[in-house]
């Protein structure tokens, strides 16, 4: 499980490994990995920390189990200061003694074994909240890397657009068309500009989004960003659907159940009365005599008082079992869900790479020679332009959507797919 669990430390590092690219005006200082912010958030989130402090209070609540009933000691005076013949203390009692419970039932064994379950159990608490943390950082990087692809697609829409004004310029001074032909081959160009500006801010503000996991306030690095178009090859479902049983979502319960008969069992002590004694000596100043007292005490009832608490935790340990089951259901339906989306969105990148866009690029170059040429209209090539502008688009974000996908199917099961980088084409 826990190398299961280790493995995630390199999740979707499919896209994380190339050169490192930087977006807007400010410069940067250094490059940021994947690895790199899965530290910074495994040293400083402070979700983990609390974990981390949570195990100090349960290990207090464990030693405070282990000990046993207190000894007490008292002292107790009879037959002194009154009146008549008890008006001093020549008739006095002093009675000295130890007293304590003797606990039956097993009920410190009980005690020790719930305290050590809740420990035992925090462990694979905090390893689930490492890996949610994980894919959180893995998602926020991709938004990193998702605006910079898409400046980097905005920024060849620009180059694109640039061409089409100079060419629409040199029709207007040949006369072979009108000037309203180069003010919207401007105002595309204009749009196309507002797009990258967007994309810068947006890669701006998801680097923000994705420091703040550390608690850093102002980023100062570049990420080191990959090929999202890289989509690894995974397992079959009924593979994957296997590897659930090994989730830490569904561990946990083992835990919960191992909580859950602990504190049955203390229930179950808690029906076997323990023993209150006493123990001491009387000292008798009328003769000056010592005598022995001893006492023991025992509360009746107890069964039938502790059957409400067998009941509660009965009923607690039966619902553990529900509610794996239920869990159970809803991870199978998100692994379900997450794989179909993995596999047709490989399906579509993969065609548009080797299909659609190839053939869109060459019809874009030969609709600019045609409109050089005066054999089609701008707009015939405005609108090859576009298409593939937006089939582009439509590629990364098609990528995008199966990385995030990818992320949940490792969060589900704690398998990280790796896979050589293949180099996509520049954006």
């Amino acid at each position: 499980m826990l190398l299961r669990l280790a493995a995630l430390a390199a999740l979707v590092v499919v896209f994380a490994v190339a050169a490192p690219a930087r977006a807007g005006d400010r410069p940067l200082n250094d490059t940021l990995t994947l690895d790199d912010a899965f530290a910074r958030v495994a040293a400083s989130h402070p979700d983990l920390r609390l974990i981390d402090a949570r195990d100090d209070v349960l290990a207090g609540e464990r030693d405070q189990a282990a000990q046993r009933p207190a000894l007490v000691a008292g002292a107790e005076l009879e037959n002194a200061f009154g009146s008549g013949d008890y008006a001093a203390l020549d008739r006095a009692e002093l009675t000295l003694s130890l007293a304590s419970v003797l606990e039956r039932g097993g009920k410190l064994d009980a005690r020790r074994a719930l305290a050590q379950s809740r420990i035992d159990a925090l462990a694979l608490e905090r390893e689930t909240t490492r890996l949610d943390l994980l894919a959180e950082v893995a998602r926020r990087y991709l938004a990193v890397v998702a605006a910079q692809r898409l400046r980097g697609i905005a920024q060849a829409d620009i180059g694109q657009r640039q061409r089409t004004v100079a060419a629409a310029r040199q029709r207007l001074t040949a006369g072979a068309s009108p000037e309203s032909v180069v003010l919207t081959a401007q105002a595309a160009l204009a749009r196309a500009e507002l797009e990258r500006h967007r994309s810068a801010q947006t890669e701006i503000a998801a680097r923000q989004h994705l420091a703040a996991l550390w608690g850093e306030r102002e980023p100062r690095f570049a990420i080191a960003a990959g090929d999202p178009l890289a989509l690894p090859a995974i397992a079959d479902f009924d593979a994957l659907a296997a590897l659930l049983q090994g989730t830490p979502e569904l561990a946990r319960f083992a835990d919960q159940r191992r909580i859950g008969e602990a504190r049955l069992q203390l229930a179950r002590a808690q029906a076997v009365p323990d023993l209150d004694w006493q123990l001491g000596v009387r000292a008798l100043n009328e003769n000056s005599d010592a005598a022995l007292v001893a006492g023991v005490s025992m509360p009746l009832g107890s069964a039938r008082r502790a059957q409400p608490q067998i009941r509660t935790a009965q009923a607690e340990l039966a619902m553990v079992e529900v509610e794996r089951e239920a869990q159970g259901l809803a991870l199978y339906s998100t692994l379900v869900d997450a794989h179909g989306r993995y596999r047709i969105a490989q399906l579509e990148v993969a065609r548009l790479q080797d299909d659609v866009l190839p053939k869109l690029g060459q019809a874009e170059a030969e609709a600019e020679r045609a409109y050089r040429a005066g054999a089609i209209s701008y707009l015939e090539w405005a609108q090859l332009q576009s298409e593939r502008t937006a089939m582009r688009r439509q590629q990364i974000e098609t990528a995008l959507d199966a990385q995030r996908a990818l992320i949940e199917i490792q969060r589900l099961t704690g398998q990280a797919f790796i896979a050589a980088p293949a180099q996509g084409p520049a954006p």
